[in-house]
């Protein structure tokens, strides 16, 4: 279960506008729009890292997407892969490291007053995402093109998206996708106003929830800074870590 904590966007299924390309030597992953990319499952060579990386940037730049993360986990190789991109020109990414996390137990209930479900409608669907925009921080161009995007993910997506409502508004969120593994877990968030309030782990027992219904009791998942001492007080456990990178190879100051 490590490996897939460490990359659940190389197990999870693949969403409509996705498109994963799987080798020997590496997976990559590329989501809806141009923006969302992320190398993962690295296993080659020190000396096949120029080759690797320029083989990456093509597939890339053919169906003009010009950059990627580079998602390094404990199980990559070569080892020491992180400081050799580092050597390369990638940079670390705005949030550079992660913890692989699992959690295999009830997580603790939320408060009473905070209501956690699937989203039922396409309004819900669309203000639990711009939670998760805000919480992101996300930079206006990318706002705009995940917001193109909405109606056609709401319309054929097999990821779930669950919600947590404090009087009467969506303040947290968070999407999962379903595997025989268990559920992985993207994106939770909680409004900044809201946080400290249970909101989060509202969300989080609705993914519990939603395993179980499932068969699968377990939920997988990466915690950077904001989330990891969160779910690790909730009884997640470290099963790896995630270094992550970007490579901004054909980007303009446009």
């Amino acid at each position: 279960m490590r490996e897939i904590a460490e990359y659940p966007n190389s197990f999870g299924p693949l969403g409509p506008g996705s498109e994963r390309i799987e080798t020997d030597r590496y997976t990559l992953c590329m989501g809806p729009g141009k923006t969302w990319n992320t190398v993962q499952r690295q296993h080659f060579g020190a000396d096949e890292i120029d080759e690797v990386l320029e083989e990456v940037r093509a597939l890339l730049r053919e169906r003009g997407r010009p950059r990627t993360q580079w998602e390094v986990g404990s199980s990559a190789e070569p080892p020491d892969l992180v400081e050799r991109l580092l050597e390369r020109g990638l940079v670390p990414d705005k949030e550079p490291y992660a913890v692989a996390l699992v959690l295999t137990h009830a997580p603790e209930p939320p408060p009473p007053e905070i209501v956690a479900r699937r989203v039922e409608t396409f309004e819900e669907y669309e203000a639990a995402n711009a939670v998760q925009w805000e919480a992101f921080d996300m930079p206006a161009g990318e706002v705009e093109e995940s917001r193109v995007l909405l109606p056609k993910l709401w319309r054929e997506t097999v990821n779930v998206t669950h919600a947590a409502w404090l009087d009467g508004e969506i303040v947290a969120a968070g999407t999962s996708a379903p595997t025989e593994h268990g559920l992985l877990l993207y994106g939770g968030a909680t409004l900044p106003r809201a946080r400290g309030r249970g909101a989060y782990r509202a969300v989080l027992q609705a993914r519990w929830e939603e395993a179980e219904r499932n068969g699968t009791p377990a939920l997988i998942t990466q915690g950077g800074s904001m989330s990891r001492p969160i779910l690790e007080r909730l009884g997640f456990e470290r099963v790896g870590e995630i270094h992550i990178l970007m490579d901004r190879f054909d980007e303009t100051d446009e």
